[in-house]
This record gives C-alpha cells, structure tokens and sequence, in this order.
C-alpha cells in the first residue's frame, strides 16, 4: 500500500497528525494496532478517568452543598457499576467519533502493528507493508513499573488495571504522588476506600508550584488521605487475599496497589535503530521544535518524543508535524502550556511556578494571590477552598505564570494560557472586563492583587520608605 504520508499510532498526537494531513490534501494512512482509535488518553487514560471524576464530584456536591442550597435529597450513594457503564459509555462515544473523523476526512485505518522496515517502510503484521514519502511516529507510553520485590503481584495494577475495577477496594494504597497517583486516590477516596500515598520525593506534584502541592496535601489529609511523603516503598507482600505493603520501617495492609511511578516512551521494536532515527530508551525520540527527527521526511510527536505527557501538547505537535511533512513551516510554542490536575480540589497551571519565575528574575518578580473565598460565585458554589496566583516579572509587567487551586480550574487556565501566547502584561489581565459574578474574576483579581491595586481584597501596607 502506498501513501504520501503514514502516521504510526492513532493516539492524540496520531490521529490528529492524519487528519490535518487529509486536509492538506494528501493520501494518509494511520497505522493503529488496537480495536479502537484514540490511543491511551481516550481508551484507556484521561478520558475514563475523568468520567470517574466527575462522578465523583456528583458524589461530593450531593454530601456537602446540596443541602445547603435547599436540594433535599436521601444521603448519596456510589452505584459504582453504573459509575463504570456511564465511564464505558464516554469513551466508547469519543473512540468512535474519531473513527468518523477519519472516514469524514478521508484518513485510511490500517489495523496491526507496526515496524519500520526501512526508511520508507512499515511493515504491518495483520496487513500489507506501507510504503510512504512522509511519515510521523505516535507510539505514545506505557505504565513504569519499579524493581521493588513483590510488586509483581496481580493486586499491583497500574492506571489501566485500576480502571478496569468492577469493584471499590476497599484499601487503596498509591504508590507516586505526581498527578496520575493523585487524581485517582483523590477519587477512590470520594469512592469511599481508605487511601494510604507513599511518594519517595518531599512533596506530592513535585513538578508543580510549591503552594499548589502544599494545599493539595492539606486538603487530601482533612478528607482522609494518609500522606507518607520522603518514603519508599521497600517491599510487598501478597498475602493471599490482601498486601501488606513496607515502606520507611512501617507497613499497611491493602486490598490492591495502584503503581503511578511515571511512564516511559514506546520506541522499542520500532525498527528506529535500521532507519537512522535518534532516540534514547527513557527520554524518547530526539525531535526538534518541527518535530523532526534525524530522519528529515521522519517526525515524532506526543508521549514518545517529548518533554511533555499531555494529549493537548500531542494534539498540537501532531497539527505541527502534519503541516511540515506538507511543506508548511510551524513550529510548537511550549510557552503556553496548561497543566491540569484533576484532583479535588483542581489544580491548573500554566507558565512559570513561583520558584521558577525567581530563579529565571530574580528579585524583579511580583506575586498576586486572590482566595476563592472572596470570590461570590464560588461562595455561591460552595466551593471555596483554594486560590489563584498571579506571576509577572516586574520591569516590563510581562506575565509569566498562572497557578490556580480550587473550583473549576482546569476550564479557567485557558484564560492564562492565551495571555501567555499573547505575551500579555499583567496589566492586560488586570485592567480587562470580567463577566460578575464569575470565577473567571479570580484571574483579573488575581493581577490586580500582583500590582497592589486589589479591590475585593485589603492591600498590604506597603513599607516605609528609607530615609
């Protein structure tokens, strides 16, 4: 079979690749081994998950705010198969709308697994070899897994193994506390399990802004989330009908063990090494800022070769390495990119940390932090914990980051992640109209509170000149 250009992996950064490539008018194939397109994000990823987020966040509003709006309702309880049918339901409606997609744009599906053969050859193992000018690698990641002794037991399961439960454990211990571990001990803890979070690094999110992950851990132990931070995990032990997990000289028992030790890049049996494509077991395919590998006609996007294990920066380094394999000249931007975590409470950044904007400008930084609390839509929402910090360095007012902790942040980012873009100052973000009332306010308060110019909130006393 022969086409202009062959993407390897139907995943987010895969799929889109194709379909941007149909719609410059070329002849693609997508070349995607398992029975449904979407790779892990939609099947078997942040797609499920989030379904189970917001059932979750059902649970949450029907125990502590309905009530409190005047909503009587009989106390709530978790019906998880159903939880799990309406979890099935969205993927299986997202996975086929992609389907249809690619037929609407003309992309053809080849279903196997691929391997390049030569440099303008995959071989498929259920099909025919395609051949082609042009090709793109969307192999996506896999579940890390840990040389800890016994974490070989089925009750050890990792994301995909959790999310095929059909019932809540009832001891949940997480093993990582970065934002796969947290998003799911933050919902099977509303699910009703006791969740116990053994995280080897000082913080939980460890690559996010200090405050963010110091409220997370505050909020997690008054739900109930015991937090063993600084802490390995030394061994397990499969009793037979339980785990007695070891950790720092104590030891818990649990039902089951969520591993969420990071994922690694799918670049093995590729048959890179035989094309002259650059790539290193843990960090991925070497791509240039086109996406470009060191095979010129060859592009890589998504988990497999970059930086970033997000599908939005997938989405976009597959828009970008379709447009140069078409012989356009884009290039991805990673200045803007949002970080969501979709715990309770959400957590949102973009930009800079606070830690990062100091060490990149030193004292020329400004800071401006908005509680939730004084914001009437989420007092209305009963949903007040948490804030939204304004970042900006202060000799030309450029805005450098957003971080936020609280009600519906993951939908609120965007608004930093277009200032950003723009190369927006903080007074663009300040001096700008907020719809009242909304949540999207606590972004412009936020600014103001950076400039000392806060409204909603006291200033703080500014200090006394020297004399």
């Amino acid at each position: 079979m022969e086409c202009d250009v062959a993407v390897l992996g139907g995943g987010p950064g895969g799929y889109t690749a194709a379909i941007r490539v149909a719609q410059l008018g070329a002849k693609t194939v997508c070349i995607e081994k398992e029975p449904e397109l979407g790779g892990t994000c939609l099947r078997i990823g942040c797609i499920p998950t989030k379904a189970w987020v917001q059932t979750a966040f059902a649970l949450k509003e029907a125990e502590e705010t309905f009530g409190k709006l005047g909503v009587a309702i009989n106390p709530p309880a978790l019906d998880f198969p159903t939880a799990n049918q309406w979890k099935d339901g969205v993927v299986k409606q997202m996975t086929s709308g992609v389907a249809s997609l690619f037929k609407a744009n003309g992309v053809e599906w080849v279903k196997g697994t691929g391997r390049f053969t030569d440099p303008n050859t995959i071989a498929v193992d259920q099909a025919e070899p395609v051949t082609f000018k042009q090709a793109v690698i969307a192999t996506g990641s896999y579940p890390l897994r840990p040389p800890i002794d016994g974490i070989d037991s089925p009750r050890c399961v990792d994301s995909t193994g959790l999310l095929a439960q059909t019932e809540v454990p009832t001891r949940l211990v997480v093993l990582g506390g970065g934002i796969i571990g947290c998003e799911f001990a933050s919902i099977f803890r509303r699910f009703g399990s006791e969740v116990t979070i053994v995280e080897m690094l000082p913080q939980l999110i460890p690559q996010e802004d200090a405050d963010a992950a110091k409220e997370l851990a505050k909020q997690f132990q008054k739900r109930g989330v015991a937090l063993h931070l600084e802490t390995t995990c030394d061994r397990i032990e499969d009793t037979g009908n339980a785990l007695r997990v070891h950790y720092g000289g104590e030891s818990t028992e649990a039902d089951l063990m969520l591993v969420a030790t990071g994922r690694g890049p799918t670049v093995e049996n590729l048959g890179l090494e035989e094309i002259g494509v650059e790539f290193d077991p843990r960090k991925g395919i070497a791509a240039d800022e086109h996406r470009r590998t060191t095979q010129s006609h060859i592009y890589a996007v998504g988990d497999c070769a970059g930086y970033w294990q997000l599908a939005h920066t997938a989405f976009r380094e597959g828009e970008v390495a379709a447009e140069n394999a078409m012989g356009h000249d884009a290039v991805v931007d990673n200045r803007g990119v949002p970080r969501p975590i979709y715990t309770d409470p959400e957590i949102a950044s973009v930009g800079l940390t606070e830690a990062e904007a100091r060490e990149q400008h030193g004292d020329d930084v400004a800071v401006g932090t908005f509680p939730w609390v004084a914001n009437a839509r989420a007092v209305m929402q009963n949903e007040t914990v948490g804030w939204v910090k304004s970042i900006h360095e202060t000799r030309y007012g450029e805005l450098l980051g957003l971080v936020m902790i609280g009600p519906h942040v993951t939908d609120l980012v965007e608004a930093g992640t277009i200032a950003l873009d723009a190369e927006a100052t903080v007074e663009t973000v300040a001096d700008g109209m907020a719809a009242h009332p909304t949540l999207s306010e606590a972004i412009k308060e936020a600014g103001l509170v950076a400039l000392g110019r806060a409204i909603h909130l006291p200033n703080r006393k500014r200090a006394a000149a020297a004399t």
